[in-house]
């Protein structure tokens, strides 16, 4: 499930800002240079394709990608 969830999170940051190269590490901000609008737009894309709203205050705490796959395990969005 990890390894759907990681794939889905590398195409959707492509996608959405151009990056590639995303390991379970890297962090959004300091490896990849992402700004909020940046991170906003990626969350836009999850919050649609999952149907679900991300509060604000969780988006801050997600860092790094595997902090997005434990939160998204949490939250039940793992239907990708």
């Amino acid at each position: 499930m990890e390894e759907k969830l990681f794939q889905f999170i590398q195409d959707v940051v492509g996608r959405v800002t151009g990056k590639k190269g995303l390991v379970y590490d890297t962090d959004f901000v300091k490896d990849l240079g992402l700004n909020s609008f940046d991170i906003m737009n990626i969350v836009c894309a999850f919050e649609d394709h999952f149907d679900v709203e991300i509060p604000n205050r969780d988006v801050w705490q997600l860092h790094q990608v595997k902090d997005v796959i434990d939160y998204m395990i949490k939250q039940g969005m793992t239907e990708v």
